[in-house]
């Protein structure tokens, strides 16, 4: 039986999105095509960072590159890469260690049924990839005009006076997750150890620099 891995991605950092539909309807093509799940990676990050912030996605591929892991499922093509170079990046790693990678909204594979190189991949990703990138600027775009608008009558941004928590009282709420990464824990371990979200650990590791 192949062997996958599963990674699924939504852009909001708090409880507004879930990673559930995306789990749930790749874990039932591994089931309808016969693939070994291995393990779930779930992330919670905004698709205007980098690959560079996104710590699940780099720890995805490389468990899938030590162990051998034969196919990477994503729900879509933007869930590995914010801009058309960086979804070219992911899927040159994966080629170059001879791991498939299947984007099932596109109904996209790197490799055919007999092993081959899909030859208008490349392709495919940089025309999507563009349209991916020209609607999160398009929503951009109309972010920032409505957020002008509201200036414009008087609307005040941020949050109210007192709603921040300090530094101090972060790290005292938090004392357990950073324990647990200073103790080399990774992400998703701290996340299940501690009872969190992996994007709360993923906040914590970066304000408090562990």
């Amino acid at each position: 039986m192949a062997t996958a891995v599963i990674y699924a991605r939504v852009s909001s950092t708090g409880e507004r999105q879930s990673t559930a539909r995306q789990v749930a309807d790749l874990t039932n093509y591994a089931s309808s095509n016969g693939l070994k799940v291995l393990k779930v990676y779930e992330e919670h990050i905004s698709g205007a960072k980098r690959n560079t912030e996104r710590a699940v996605l780099a720890e995805c591929i490389n468990y899938a590159v030590t162990n051998g892991v034969e196919l990477v499922l994503f729900s879509e093509l933007s869930r590995c890469g914010r801009a058309v170079w960086e979804v070219l990046d992911t899927i040159r790693t994966l080629k170059d260690n001879g791991i498939n990678a299947y984007f099932q909204k596109e109904g996209l594979s790197l490799f055919g049924a007999e092993g081959r190189e899909n030859p208008y991949l490349a392709v495919m990703v940089s025309v999507l990839g563009v349209c991916a990138q020209l609607e999160r600027e398009n929503i951009t775009y109309r972010l920032n005009s409505g957020r002008a608008k509201y200036i414009a009558d008087g609307g005040k941004l941020g949050r109210k006076v007192g709603s921040v928590k300090s530094r101090e009282r972060k790290q005292e709420e938090y004392s357990k997750v950073i324990r647990s990464l200073k103790a080399g824990k990774s992400i998703r371990d701290t996340a299940a150890i501690c009872g969190v979200s992996v994007s709360t650990v993923q906040r914590v590791k970066k304000e408090f620099a562990i």
